[in-house]
């Protein structure tokens, strides 16, 4: 179904980026202790987080299509330990670093490589089942860094969404809801 496939790579394409600028909304309201606050002595911080992801990302989608997407130098877990000469500046190259690998990856794809075979951990997965994996994954820690960066902020957080309070005011309805669902 290359009609599918195609639908599937652009909207493989719009969720990452949606992920990468909503995060990135988040940062945008961080102080910077923020970026290394710890709810609790055995939580990840927002910067740790974004090593890990930023660590994924360089093992995934580095020679995706050739390669496994565990490489051999990959240390995950020196993914969740910072040196106290970590900058925010750092953990945003960091971040900027995965993201270019994921777009460039994923961006020369046809619909027919999505039924390629490539290995992620010795286990083999279609192109179309690593992309959506991955989504999974980062999906995960987009919604933990957003929620950490709401807490730190309080009353000051912006919203990324609706505010609380605010669906009827933008003309936001259950019934608009309902016939959007129904199509």
């Amino acid at each position: 179904m290359p009609g599918t496939n195609s639908a599937f790579l652009t909207e493989s394409l719009r969720t990452f980026r949606g992920y990468k600028t909503r995060t990135e909304s988040a940062f945008s309201q961080l102080g910077p202790e923020d970026w290394f606050r710890l709810i609790d002595p055995e939580a990840n911080s927002i910067a740790i987080i974004v090593k890990h992801i930023a660590g994924n990302m360089r093992s995934r989608w580095t020679d995706f299509l050739t390669s496994d997407g565990e490489k051999s130098n990959r240390d995950r877990d020196s993914e969740f330990v910072l040196d106290s000469s970590t900058t925010p500046e750092q953990v945003l190259l960091w971040w900027n670093q995965g993201w270019n690998l994921v777009f460039a990856a994923i961006e020369p794809l046809t619909a027919a490589d999505l039924d390629r075979r490539v290995t992620i951990r010795g286990r083999q997965h279609t192109v179309l089942e690593a992309i959506s994996r991955q989504m999974t994954h980062y999906a995960e820690h987009v919604g933990q860094i957003i929620l950490l960066a709401k807490h730190f902020r309080g009353a000051e957080w912006k919203s990324l969404s609706i505010p609380k309070g605010q669906s009827a005011k933008l003309g936001v309805s259950a019934e608009l809801t309902n016939r959007a669902r129904r199509g």
